[in-house]
């Protein structure tokens, strides 16, 4: 296999013994059968290794239920939608923690698409935040059993600093969407709040028979309903902060003096 520049983009080529092109990755892939939201791209006709990945994510969590994050999975999702195996495996190298990794970027990707700009700017900073996890909620609700083999991985020690990356994308991005903008410290607490309230949110829904998700919605709720009831608080808190006497401005003043 070697990689070849065409039209400034980089695509993968099986070659033969005398290097002549035998196929394409054109000819080994066909147009894709995925849920609404999974992918943009259904066709993918001259991809990218990454767009590939992308495509496939959804996939792959699909088989990973029955078969576990493995090659098993990717060769069945590789099958699905018409790509050589040998480059579906090739497009997620990194194994089972690369796999779940796509598998969440393209739920970021059907949040998006469920919540348009438009939508969110109507809503209240709290509206936006349920709505969007509820999207993330409904993108996963037909792979739990994949999800809940995920979460299995990424708890394992040597994966725990991948699983917080992870789920710190998520939340910066609910947050980004709900149109949060502090660059202070305020940035690091509301995402790590929030991560915590989407991992616990999780983890009912994991096993919620409720229907509609009913239980899961009505956690999120009482949850959303704390972290704004602190950011309330906390905003008021350093309201008054600003009137209380400081050490350092008065040392600063008996050096320098207010004429």
């Amino acid at each position: 296999m070697r990689r070849e520049r065409c039209s400034s983009r980089w695509r993968w080529c099986w070659c033969g013994s005398a290097g002549a092109p035998r196929s394409s990755l054109r000819r080994s892939v066909r147009r894709l059968n995925l849920r609404p939201g999974d992918n943009p791209m259904t066709d993918l006709s001259d991809a990218t290794l990454d767009e590939i990945r992308a495509a496939l994510a959804p996939l792959i969590a699909r088989n990973a239920a029955f078969d576990g994050w493995s090659v098993k999975a990717v060769d069945a999702a590789a099958a699905q939608a018409g790509v050589d195996s040998d480059v579906a495996r090739l497009a997620v190298s990194g194994g089972a923690v690369d796999m779940i990794d796509a598998w969440f970027a393209s739920i970021d990707r059907a949040m998006l698409a469920a919540l348009p700009a438009e939508q969110l700017a109507a809503m209240k900073i709290r509206d936006k935040i349920a709505a969007l996890v509820e999207a993330r909620l409904d993108a996963l609700a037909p792979d739990r059993e994949a999800l809940r083999r995920a979460l299995a991985i990424l708890a394992m020690p040597q994966n725990v600093a991948r699983a917080l990356k992870l789920g710190w994308r998520s939340a910066d991005l609910m947050w980004r969407l709900a149109g949060d903008t502090a660059t202070d410290y305020n940035h690091y607490s509301k995402r790590a709040i929030l991560g915590g309230v989407y991992g616990a949110t999780v983890t009912i829904f994991l096993d919620d028979e409720s229907e509609g998700f009913a239980d899961t919605r009505a956690f999120l709720a009482r949850r959303i309903e704390g972290i704004m009831r602190f950011e309330k608080t906390k905003a008021k808190l350093i309201g008054q902060a600003q009137y209380r006497p400081s050490l350092s401005r008065f040392i600063g003043r008996l050096r320098y003096p207010v004429v």
